[in-house]
Parts: structure tokens; C-alpha cells; sequence
């Protein structure tokens, strides 16, 4: 089982990052439900779709940054490429279609977040999240926040943040808050790809592992400590290092790691601007249709 079986049912599955997640899910379902009914009655119901969309990256969300997915990202690189690909380029969009216009409204339609609109401008996320993904990956900044529990979880927060407003841009469920057409909606998901690229092909074409978090045992060991309870020397007399939950060597963690991230983001780029490039097509197509004259209305009017 990928070395999870050494672990206690604490360590795999972080039952507080589990609850404060139920407790999250609980609270969506009331607004979606009491609340929407005494605080926004006008507001459409929460659809099925939508309360899927919501749980299912809610889910995911946990087992990437609580569950076991979590601490296999501490064991293996390409486990937690696996994870950062989930929790930055899989859960925002599908949280943006799971919360309803109206929550979005009642967090954010109150005049002080005016003042924080310079903040949502396209260019600015755009650069925001890439430069945090991209400056994380560089080797000296990841190993330090690997080892720092409180820069770690901040910088977290942040990526998160910052992802979910660089998909705002591309799947903004509030329409009057929309700032982007379809058409540059495909130029902003090129741009973001173009972006993203040198992050991967650094982590991909690197000669040597880069990463002392992942191959060199103490710094290993000091990380799985923020994870596991106990000891961390305790780890490195039972396990030796990280090399012990792994068939490929270091170098070759490291760039599966790189292509995952990459591939992942190019399968989710790829169906957005798919999506995006579908609804403009059918909607020219719609708006050029409804101009077009009626059959026989010149001939009609020639014969007169």
C-alpha cells in the first residue's frame, strides 16, 4: 500500500482536517437549503449538478491536503505534484461551479470589497498565481517551507486563494462580475499554460534531484514531522530516509513528479478552452442567426 500500512489512522487521514472539511460541507448545505429560503428566496435552488460539483472537490481538497494523498506527497515528489495538481488546478474550478451566484453575492457583493476590485483584475491573477506556483518550485524556497509548519500552511492558503481567483477569470459564476469574452477567456487559459511551462520543464530536464526534502533524510525526516506524531529521528531509525517508500531513484521521482504536473495541466487547460471555445462558437452562431432575414421577405418586397 505504497508504505501507508507503517502509519497510524491519524497520520493517513488527519481526522481534524477531516472534520473542519464535514463541517464545511454541512455549512454548504444549510445556505444552500434554510438559509437560500429566509435569506435570498428570489435566488434560484441549488441544483444537483452544482452540490456535486461541491462535494466532489471538496473531497478531493481532503484527501489531497488531509487524507492519504497528503502523506504519501510527504513520502514520494510525484505524489505531491500529484496533490498540488489537484488542489490548484482540479478543486477551484469545480468549487466555482458547486457555490451558487447567490453565496457569492452575500460573501462579496458588500461595498467594502470595492475597494479591493485591483485585486481581480485578470492580469494580476493571472501573474499572481503563476509567479507563487512557480517561485514554490524553485528548490531553496520549497525545502524551506517543507520544514516551516506555519510558512507552509500560509503559503498553502495563499496558493489557494490565488488559484481560485485566477479561475475566476475563466469560470466566474456571478455573470454581471464576468470582465473577460469568451475570446480572451482562451487567450488568458493559453497564457496561463505558457506561464505554468517553465516550472514543469525545470522539475522535468533537471539533471540531478533538486529537492533535499526528497532525497536527503534529515530534512526528510524533519518534514514528515509536521505529518506524523513522535519523533522525527524515530522515522529515520525505521525507515532510513524517503528512498525507502520508493522503486525509482530520486531523480526519476522527481521528473514523474514534473510530468504529472504537466499533464494534468494541460488535460484541464485543454478541456477548459475546449469548453469555453464550444458556448462562444454556438453563440455566434446563435447571434448571427437571429439577424438573418426572413425567406421570401425580398422577393416579396422586389414583386411590390
Amino acid at each position: 500500500m505504497l508504505g501507508l500500512q507503517y502509519f497510524s489512522f491519524d497520520a493517513i487521514w488527519s481526522p481534524i482536517f477531516l472534520f473542519v472539511m464535514v463541517a464545511i460541507g454541512i455549512g454548504y448545505f444549510y445556505l444552500a437549503g434554510p438559509w437560500r429560503l429566509k435569506h435570498a428566496p428570489e435566488a434560484p435552488a441549488v441544483t444537483a449538478g452544482q452540490k456535486i460539483w461541491f462535494v466532489c472537490g471538496a473531497t478531493l481538497f481532503y484527501f489531497a491536503q488531509g487524507g492519504p494523498l497528503d502523506l504519501l506527497g510527504h513520502l514520494l515528489f510525484s505524489f505531491h505534484m500529484t496533490d498540488m495538481a489537484i488542489s490548484y488546478l482540479i478543486v477551484p474550478p469545480m468549487l466555482l461551479l458547486g457555490i451558487p451566484e447567490f453565496m457569492w453575492r452575500a460573501a462579496f457583493g458588500k461595498p467594502f470589497w470595492r475597494r479591493l476590485n485591483l485585486l481581480m483584475h485578470p492580469i494580476l491573477t493571472l501573474l499572481l498565481f503563476n509567479m507563487l506556483f512557480s517561485v514554490y518550485h524553485m528548490p531553496q524556497i520549497h525545502d524551506y517551507v517543507m520544514v516551516h509548519f506555519a510558512v507552509h500552511r500560509f503559503y498553502y492558503g495563499l496558493l489557494l486563494v490565488t488559484s481560485v481567483m485566477m479561475w475566476w477569470q475563466i469560470v466566474c459564476p456571478v455573470k454581471d462580475w464576468n470582465r473577460l469574452t469568451d475570446l480572451r477567456k482562451m487567450a488568458y487559459v493559453f497564457a496561463n499554460g505558457m506561464l505554468l511551462s517553465p516550472a514543469c520543464a525545470l522539475i522535468i530536464f533537471a539533471g540531478s534531484p533538486m529537492y533535499s526534502t526528497y532525497n536527503d533524510p534529515e530534512a526528510w525526516a524533519k518534514a514528515m514531522g509536521y505529518c506524523v506524531a513522535g519523533d522525527p529521528s524515530a522515522l529515520l531509525a525505521l525507515f532510513k530516509g524517503p528512498s525507502f517508500f520508493s522503486l525509482m531513484s530520486p531523480l526519476e521521482d522527481q521528473q514523474l513528479g514534473g510530468i504529472i504536473m504537466k499533464l494534468v495541466q494541460e488535460i484541464m487547460y485543454g478541456a477548459i478552452l475546449a469548453y469555453v471555445f464550444f458556448h462562444w462558437f454556438k453563440r455566434e452562431h446563435r447571434d448571427s442567426d437571429d439577424v438573418l432575414p426572413e425567406h421570401g421577405t425580398t422577393g416579396t418586397a422586389g414583386a411590390n
